[in-house]
């Protein structure tokens, strides 16, 4: 399977390492066409400490713990709008925007985009593929929304950054894989089942 990863400068960078992680380690997922926005690799660098100014398939491979000649994350430069992920004619599976800033929401939403990741959206929507994106911001204005409707209407995924609790969770590590593990089913894609909900009765004692 190819997919292409975006990630804006939404604040919530640890759900695309986390997502990118299990991409990776998934065993289905060949390939991941890598883009970021001029903005990601500062708020990475401000919630993470991750060193990826300047980011280049290197300082990717490095962040993300893989070999540094490893092949399967694929990084394109925003302003390349002659890369794989522009053309239709690349066939995969679909595209994950985490976080999605409400800039490239709008963006994407009013067909006007301007660079890589608008124009891979773009694409994902006229071939009919899976778009998924993942908004992280409170709370949401009127334009925020009727942008988040219009994409989903025309088929996009809207899965917003809002992890679930049913699993009882310990650690914030928890919480991310929570909602990234939500992101891959909708790819079916394999991982951890220990936060899918059971349908199991809680006892009396157990509330």
């Amino acid at each position: 399977m190819e997919l292409t990863v975006a990630i804006t400068g939404a604040s919530g960078t640890v759900y695309a390492y986390r997502t990118l992680q299990l991409l990776v380690a998934s065993g289905v997922v060949k390939t991941i066409n890598l883009i970021m926005s001029g903005v990601a690799p500062t708020v990475a660098q401000v919630e993470t400490g991750a060193n990826i100014r300047e980011p280049n398939a290197e300082k990717i491979n490095e962040w993300l713990g893989l070999e540094k000649d490893s092949k399967i994350v694929r990084f394109w430069r925003l302003d390349n709008l002659a890369a794989k992920p522009a053309s239709g004619s690349n066939k995969q599976a679909g595209m994950i925007i985490v976080p999605c800033s409400m800039g490239t929401l709008g963006a994407i939403a009013s067909g006007a985009g301007t660079n890589l990741i608008h124009r891979a959206a773009d694409v994902t929507l006229k071939e009919n593929r899976k778009l998924v994106i993942v908004p992280r911001e409170t709370p949401y204005n009127a334009i925020h929304l009727e942008n988040m409707l219009k994409l989903s209407r025309v088929g996009a995924t809207i899965l917003p950054a809002s992890p679930g609790f049913y699993h009882r969770p310990q650690t914030i590590d928890e919480l991310v894989s929570h909602l990234c593990f939500r992101i891959l089913d909708q790819f079916d894609i394999p991982h951890s089942r220990k936060t899918q909900w059971t349908g199991e009765e809680v006892r009396e004692s157990e509330q």
